[in-house]
């Protein structure tokens, strides 16, 4: 009695039931064991902002197959989950949804204290919902090791990580020229720098003996001195010496200064600087030792100590006005109504940067510090090391010249935030009673505070609060990548010297978008090579990861950008799983897709590999109604193969599982899923279950290959595999099997060799009869001289007819060419069908006259045309060429169609 299975796969009626079953298993969570190799994935934690997109889904889908393929091949696999605090995103969205319901400045109304229980309550909420997200994706991640960037152990890392680079002297508090939002009255890292492309005005003035240009007239009020490069001769007579000129609010004294620093053929080659508002000219002003003071406040303002007429002013207005009293004084020389420049903006705000000079907490790069092979380096050098030793590999390679690029330019880590949610700082300063006071009664205080306050005495670490009165934490909090630069180790127990530390890292891949490379990758490297290191780890054990697996973007089928501004071309994850099923939005986001190249998504594609999830389903329906329960028992041996066919899959099987566990060795996903499916539908369903109807079944073969066909296919397709495995009667979850080896002794190459002539002679005979419009239904004659192979396809006779629809077959091992007959040649073997079978000569005869008379009146016009003198004369050269090379394949094409009517009249 054959397997009853469902005509359908419903994912949403399994979907939900299995990832339950798998979780209380205990599937998801690894052990340390002395006997296994151990691999680990540390998931990129995901923003606590709400949902999931796309991007996140391709990792998931990624990461799952990696960690899924690992667990069955015997690995002590951990996959840790878990999620961001996503400081600046999670409490400008808090901000923003506080603004909507009437608050102004939700930071001065509410406080700090209230504040952050607004923005932990929203976090908690949306944790729960991405929890959620990740179960639907199919994501076989140990939720009893979540960790959260925020949760009191990661706290403990923050601040031992800290304690540790300020006793080394690597963290500093230092008055440097930082990225200031305005909008978000917080610093940005340089790397969380967006450059948006602009046309504005570019102004050139008439400043003392020289011009200068300038898109910011806004920051020229303090502006003292000219710079020009030391072997400019228009300016080499007035280098050193000081001049009087009218300015923007009377008349001022200004010096020239020569650095090699400025572009000759820049401009005029002279420009003034402004040393509070540019790193250039930040650089410069400490080079030279010039002052530096602040012109635009931390508003995005004038200041009103700078300007009496302007100060106060917005920036954009203040800009026209200026423009206006230097226009009235005669200064303006020219406008340049379209200059392109690109505007730094905060990435996640989207509010426009202002330079400012600020007291901000730093990371110390350069410094030389970390004892590594041998030599005292510097966390810079660390970080070029780590990669060009291949310590850590980057997949795609290419990539590596980003990195390097990136490192090389390194900067100090500006690591200090002017908001409330996150890591607070934990430097204490011993105040006056009258700064304490003051501090206290100002609810939204920042660092800005501090510095308006003066405050600039004793400085302490710790969590605690130091003995003593008048004390108080810096407000600040630490950058979100500060914390999440510690995920891979601090998530598994650092600062303790744990058990699962020691086995289960480093870890073995980092898989993320290559967008997030800087701001989150190197940054790992630096705090994993720097704490372990200082641990006394050996080098090799320091590294956060193996492998960087860097994925691109997801676009729309137009190759744009996804964006929540265009719902149209949005695609939620969730609404997909909804529709088509998890296992069919996984596919679609892995296979076609390459490391580091971007790929397109649409819904039409996720719904083509819903279609592929119902293939699988039926052809496992369609093989399990040729077995019985009985057959389902038994236990596969090599005694029971029977048949060429069964040797023949059995070797394509054992081909198939060397090159899967190759692709997966090299990280080709795609690859291995596109050979897994070929074999599944192309060679498993579409030609084997067929060859082995009848009398040729055999339930021992047919099962095994199944069952190593759905081991192969789970990590990619999870749960439609894991459900028919269950109707394959298996007591063992399929997550938890193992995984296919390779088997020299189901290698049949002569067998494997001789099917295939078989397939190739039941695909001549179906191409030809596709060929010849020949009707599905109707039944033809085939005759074949087989040679050598004879015999072979003797035992064929039944499966060759059956699937290449034939009337009747004659097989002899040779014979004389047949006229009037289709022929085909493989290998040694000669095929012909004759055409009466496979035409109506005189349909096909009326069709090819109209053919031959149609081109033959093509090729005298195209004679005519070239046989015209004054065409060959005029006509392009290139044109003439290819209009006789057409003439050419028509006539050849012409004596085709007149052999084939001679054959057609021949069967009449």
């Amino acid at each position: 009695m054959s397997i009853e299975i469902e005509s359908a796969y419903e994912a949403k009626k399994y979907e939900d039931k299995i990832y339950k079953k798998w979780e209380e298993s205990g599937a998801f969570t690894p052990k340390v064991n002395k006997d296994k190799e151990p691999y680990t994935i540390s998931m990129p934690p995901p923003n606590a902002t709400g949902v999931l997109h796309l991007g996140h889904s391709v990792m998931l889908a990624l990461e799952d197959i990696m960690i899924r393929q690992k667990r069955m091949d015997g690995f002590s696999s951990l996959w840790l989950p878990g999620t961001d605090h996503a400081a600046i995103a999670t409490q400008n969205v808090v901000e923003k949804e506080l603004r909507k319901k009437g608050m102004k400045n939700p930071r001065k109304e509410l406080g700090r204290e209230k504040l952050i229980a607004e923005i932990r309550d929203f976090a908690e909420k949306s944790k729960d919902r991405i929890r959620n997200q990740v179960r639907k994706m199919g994501a076989s991640c140990d939720w009893t090791r979540e960790k959260y960037t925020l949760d009191d152990n990661m706290n403990h890392a923050v601040n031992t990580f800290f304690k540790y680079m300020y006793e080394d002297g690597l963290i500093y508090k230092g008055g440097r020229i930082v990225n200031w939002d305005p909008n978000m009255q917080t610093t940005v890292a340089d790397d969380e720098i967006e450059y948006k492309e602009e046309t504005t005005k570019f102004y050139y003035f008439q400043y003392g003996p020289v011009v200068i240009g300038t898109s910011r007239p806004e920051t020229k009020f303090l502006d003292k001195v000219i710079v020009v490069h030391p072997k400019d001769k228009r300016y080499k007579d007035i280098i050193g010496k000081e001049f009087e000129l009218e300015w923007i609010e009377g008349k001022i004294k200004a010096k020239v200064i020569a650095d090699e620093c400025i572009d000759m053929k820049l401009g005029t080659g002279a420009m003034t600087i402004t040393p509070a508002h540019s790193l250039v000219d930040f650089e410069l002003s400490q080079k030279h030792g010039l002052e530096v003071e602040q012109i635009i406040d931390f508003d995005g303002k004038i200041r009103k100590e700078v300007s009496k007429e302007f100060g106060g002013m917005p920036i954009e207005e203040a800009r026209q006005k200026i423009v206006e009293t230097l226009d009235k004084k005669g200064l303006v020389v020219k406008i340049d109504e379209e200059y392109i420049h690109n505007v730094s903006t905060n990435y996640r705000g989207k509010g426009v940067i202002e330079p400012q000079v600020m007291k901000q907490w730093f990371i110390d790069v350069n410094k030389k510090i970390i004892d590594w092979k041998g030599k005292k380096l510097s966390i810079k050098e660390v970080l070029q090391d780590t990669v060009r030793s291949k310590m850590i590999s980057i997949i795609p390679k290419r990539f590596e010249k980003t990195y390097f690029h990136w490192i090389d330019n390194l900067r100090d880590w500006c690591i200090s935030r002017q908001i409330w949610w996150g890591h607070q700082i934990p430097i204490w300063y011993k105040v006056t009673e009258e700064q304490y006071k003051a501090f206290n009664r100002k609810k939204d205080a920042s660092s800005l505070a501090l510095t308006i306050l003066g405050v600039d005495g004793e400085t302490k670490f710790g969590t605690e609060k130091p003995e003593g009165d008048y004390w108080i934490q810096d407000p600040d909090t630490l950058d979100t990548w500060f914390s999440s630069s510690l995920w891979t180790f601090a998530t598994l127990g650092w600062p303790e010297k744990t058990e699962e530390l020691k086995y289960y890292h480093p870890t073995d891949v980092l898989e993320t978008g290559y967008d997030i490379l800087f701001f989150w990758v190197a940054r790992m490297i630096l705090a994993s090579t720097y704490a372990l290191r200082r641990d006394g780890l050996a080098e090799e054990d320091t590294i956060p990861f193996k492998t960087v697996y860097l994925h691109g973007l997801i676009r729309d089928r137009n190759g744009k950008k996804m964006s929540k501004t265009n719902p149209e071309t949005c695609i939620d994850p969730l609404d997909m799983i909804k529709e088509y099923g998890a296992d069919a939005l996984r596919l679609s986001l892995v296979i076609g897709s390459t490391p580091g190249n971007d790929m397109r998504l649409f819904e039409e594609k996720v719904a083509g590999y819903r279609n592929f999830i119902n293939k699988i389903w039926n052809g496992s329906r369609f093989a399990l109604m040729n077995v019985n329960k009985e057959d389902l028992e038994k236990e596969f041996e090599k005694g029971m193969i029977k048949s060429h066919a069964d040797k023949w899959i059995l070797t394509k099987l054992q081909n198939l599982i060397k090159e899967v566990d190759e692709d997966f060795a090299k990280h080709r996903f795609s690859d291995a899923g596109t050979k897994i499916y070929d074999f599944i539908w192309g060679q498993y369903c579409d030609w084997y279950l067929e060859i082995s109807k009848g009398i040729h079944k055999n339930p021992a073969v047919l099962l095994f290959v199944l069952r190593n066909s759905l081991k192969l296919l789970h990590p990619f397709t999870p749960f439609v595999t894991e459900k028919l495995w269950e109707l394959l009667g298996e007591k063992e979850l399929l997550i938890n099997a193992q995984w296919p080896k390779y088997d020299k002794s189901l290698v049949f190459e002569e067998e494997e060799y001789e099917t295939k002539l078989i397939q190739q002679v039941i695909t001549k005979i179906r191409s030809i009869r596709a060929e010849l419009k020949v009707e599905a239904g109707k039944k033809i004659h085939a005759i074949v001289y087989g040679g050598k192979y004879t015999k072979i396809l003797e035992d064929k006779r039944e499966a060759i007819m059956r699937l290449a629809r034939l009337e009747s077959l004659d097989i002899t091992e040779k014979g004389k060419k047949i006229p009037a007959a289709k022929a085909a040649f493989i290998e040694k073997i000669e095929l012909y069908l004759p055409l009466k079978d496979l035409i109506d000569p005189e349909k096909e005869t009326k069709r090819l006259d109209k053919e031959i008379e149609k081109k033959s009146s093509f090729i005298k016009t195209l004679e005519a045309k070239l046989g015209n003198e004054g065409y060959l004369k005029n006509a392009p050269k290139e044109l003439i060429k290819n209009e006789k090379l057409r003439l050419k394949q028509e006539k050849e094409n012409l004596e085709k169609l007149t052999e084939q009517k001679t054959s057609v009249l021949s069967t009449k």
